[in-house]
């Protein structure tokens, strides 16, 4: 049985990379991180996608970086920003990504997967160091070196299916691969219903997403008071 573990955290991208990923080996494993997020309404959501996109098994695992600060998805006293912002934003969690794909990685070497799918993307995306291709070959070479598997030939392979997609395409991807957006949460600032502020950057990416793909945004927004 070909398994792959699929890091799912709710959002429109790793629905569709879990989507993906259910296309092309039999049995899908997700991994939900509990990191400390302020937005803590997405872990509801990724219980939610995996349970509609019928995994083998789903896990969230409990792993705080909210120690670490840095971060407005984090951080209380940061604001997350409702206007775009030059340069890496304040919505980057320092080493994120590398933490997620690690937990990831040992669990796929113990069952035995071969590969683990991510969504991170280089295109719609907000600036991120760690969604970038070049990291992510990067973390292929390391998940090679680190583990058994990979020094007895059986490396687990690092797959980003989204990573040069535009938004509209991953959109038109998982509609054509059955994903219900409307289980997905994006927001970065959602309030205590699980409803999208409208105004991140997450948001605004979404929206535009679905208006390009010309498909219609089933996601729910609230009004924000000025």
């Amino acid at each position: 049985m070909r398994k792959a573990v699929v890091l799912v955290s709710g959002g429109l991208d790793s629905a569709t990379a879990l989507a993906v990923a259910r296309s092309e080996v039999d049995a899908c494993y997700a991994l939900t991180i509990d990191y400390g997020q302020r937005h803590r309404q997405e872990l509801e959501a990724a219980r939610r996608v995996a349970a509609a996109l019928g995994v083998a098994e789903h896990r969230i695992a409990r792993f705080d970086l909210s120690w670490i600060g840095g971060s407005a998805l984090t951080d209380a006293s940061i604001d997350v920003p409702q206007q775009p912002s030059e340069g890496i934003p304040v919505t980057y969690v320092p080493a994120r990504n590398t933490v997620f794909l690690a937990l990831a990685l040992g669990w796929a070497e113990v069952l035995e997967a071969e590969a683990i799918y991510i969504g991170a993307n280089a295109v719609d995306y907000s600036g991120y160091p760690d969604c970038r291709p070049e990291y992510l070959e990067a973390f292929r070479r390391l998940a090679a070196l680190a583990t058994k598997a990979g020094v007895e030939g059986r490396p687990t392979d690092i797959r980003a299916p989204l990573v040069n997609l535009p938004k509209a395409e991953i959109i038109r991807t998982g509609a054509r691969l059955g994903v219900d957006y409307s289980l997905t949460l994006s927001c970065y600032d959602p309030d205590a219903e699980g409803r999208a502020c409208g105004r991140c950057d997450a948001c605004r990416l979404r929206a535009q997403g679905f208006k390009d793909a010309g498909l219609p945004d089933p996601t729910v927004y609230y009004r924000r008071s000025s």
